[in-house]
């Protein structure tokens, strides 16, 4: 099955600038002249969903996960936040409560800008209005093509083309093979695709018994990642370079405007 570009290496997980590199170097300076730095533990929440809105994050350094809760319990991964990034930013200028959680994935430093800093600013400054309406198309646009391409997978396909995503944007090669460098848990895995947590199981286990991919406890190693294209049915390239760990360009997508 064919997978369109928003999967296929000029989108996916990691298809956008990130916001701070959007901006003219003054814009820059200026908006993290605002702000205060905080850090954060890993496994930490930076916002909780539903929570009012105070300020907005600048992500400095280490990777977020996004993720937002149905009233069923069941808990979507929406996107991976690095550095550069803002979140935050929706619920400050809306009014409205956080739309999801962002949690630490490892230790990360951050600037905090109080909410009605931020929204003085954004509205005495045209270009940055103009490169924060265009990341917000940006993450809008690449959620719209996911949801698209994901519903003609089967959850199977669909958890390969993931695989492979966060092996082009999160790859370390190792001695084992090439590790996924963000620490995912299996429901994290799950609401990625759309699937329950038993049915990843399932599929993990299967890739374990073939010998494409080996894991241990929230690590992820990658041994064929062949295996897995001819599963995804996509033109991901046979080879490429490896970040050694996570890169400090734009993380995932989804879309989380928080």
């Amino acid at each position: 099955m064919a997978v369109a570009a928003a999967w296929s290496g000029s989108g996916g997980l990691d298809d956008r600038v990130p916001f701070l590199a959007r901006l003219e170097s003054e814009d820059r300076e200026a908006l993290l002249g605002l702000g205060r730095e905080l850090s954060f533990p890993a496994r930490s929440a930076l916002m909780h969903q539903h929570e009012p809105s105070s300020h907005v994050l600048l992500i400095l350094h280490g990777w977020t996960k996004v993720t937002a809760s149905a009233e069923n319990g069941y808990e979507a991964l929406l996107a991976l936040r690095g550095p550069g990034d803002i979140v935050g930013e929706s619920a400050a200028l809306t009014g409205r409560p956080r739309s999801a959680t962002v949690t630490a994935l490892a230790p990360v430093r951050a600037s905090a800008i109080e909410r009605g800093s931020f929204r003085e600013f954004v509205a005495h400054s045209p270009a940055v209005s103009l490169e924060l309406l265009g990341l917000t198309s940006d993450r809008t646009r690449a959620a719209d093509q996911r949801r698209l391409e994901f519903a003609s997978m089967s959850v199977r396909e669909r958890f390969a083309v993931l695989l492979l995503d966060l092996l082009h944007t999160h790859g370390r090669r190792t001695e084992a093979g090439i590790e996924i460098d963000v620490p995912l848990s299996k429901q994290e895995l799950a609401g990625a695709v759309g699937a329950s947590r038993e049915m990843v199981q399932r599929l993990l286990k299967d890739l374990r018994a073939r010998g494409i991919v080996v894991t241990g406890r929230r690590t992820l190693v990658i041994v064929r990642p062949g295996i897995l294209r001819r599963i995804a049915g996509t033109t991901f390239p046979e080879t490429f370079d490896p970040r050694v760990g996570p890169a400090a360009s734009p993380s995932p997508s989804g879309t989380s405007a928080l």
